[in-house]
């Protein structure tokens, strides 16, 4: 059973244990990592303003880093590449990575971040897949997807039943498919399986830069939903052997769940209270981070 610990201001707080940890020496460790996979919720600036922090931080002792972005797909690379050269202004770079369309959260809450990767001349990945290859394997599964279709991917670990529970949790009566009672239940595979493509593509991406030296140390803005409890995309970083992966996540409240069982992240920060979230501008994703 968890139980609820003191989580002071601007301090970084062990979930496991509820220990204060020391922020300079975490980040240090952090350094070290092959991944740290940054979990946000994605409506909240604070949550934005946290990330451009830790990511400065993690340059200053590791130069060699790159910051994957779950929200573009891998086709819009080169115009990744060619922001971070200096090559567009601000809007060009909105324009021609398609940003209302692909994720519609307003620019202003990210784009602190995407300039700080600019400045720094910090490599900026496009995590993400072809959106409608998510909604093919969540239906016909991956066996039924040419491996010309995948957009680069291999298919995902099988999902633990630890997982299945996890995001029938997440998502609420509201969420489900018709007919999946429970975790699992045979109607909540198209979920899972939808949810496990975009996984995998974070985890792809991630793999792929650490492999061809693109990085040292791949630092990822990802949804909390695809993070927590060493789920999602860790579970599947580790199936593509890459093991060495931290997880830090925020937290808005006054107290943290302390789970002794098991671990929600490798850190968590404590943020002021946000301000209002931020509208979308588009259609809701399966899970909203």
């Amino acid at each position: 059973m968890a139980i609820h610990h003191p989580h002071p201001r601007a301090a970084w707080c062990d979930p496991l244990t509820g220990a204060i940890l020391d922020g300079r020496a975490l980040m240090e460790r952090m350094a070290r990592r092959q991944a740290v996979l940054l979990g946000e919720t994605h409506d909240v600036a604070e949550i934005h303003r946290w990330q451009m922090h830790v990511i400065a931080a993690l340059h200053q002792l590791q130069p060699r880093l790159a910051v994957g972005f779950e929200m573009f797909p891998r086709r819009l690379q080169p115009v990744l590449d060619r922001w971070v050269d200096g090559q567009l202004s601000t809007a060009a770079f909105l324009a021609e990575s398609e940003w209302d369309t692909v994720w519609g959260f307003p620019a202003e809450i990210y784009l602190p971040i995407f300039h700080i990767c600019r400045q720094a001349r910090v490599r900026m990945l496009a995590l993400n897949c072809h959106r409608p290859l998510v909604t093919r394997v969540g239906k016909e599964g991956w066996a039924a997807i040419p491996e010309e279709e995948r957009d680069g991917l291999t298919p995902a670990a099988p999902a633990t039943s630890a997982y299945r529970r996890y995001l029938f949790e997440l998502t609420g009566a509201g969420g489900r498919a018709p007919g999946a009672a429970g975790p699992d239940d045979a109607g909540w595979d198209r979920f899972v399986r939808a949810q496990q493509t975009w996984d995998r593509a974070f985890a792809c991406a991630i793999a792929r830069a650490l492999g061809d030296g693109t990085a040292d140390l791949v630092v990822g803005i990802i949804g909390r939903g695809h993070l927590e409890y060493g789920h999602g995309t860790p579970y599947q970083l580790a199936d593509l052997g890459v093991t060495d992966v931290a997880v830090l996540l925020p937290n808005q409240d006054e107290t943290l769940a302390i789970e002794p069982d098991r671990r929600l992240a490798d850190a968590v920060f404590r943020l002021d209270r946000p301000e209002p979230p931020a509208t979308r501008r588009t259609r809701a994703r399966l899970v909203a981070g």
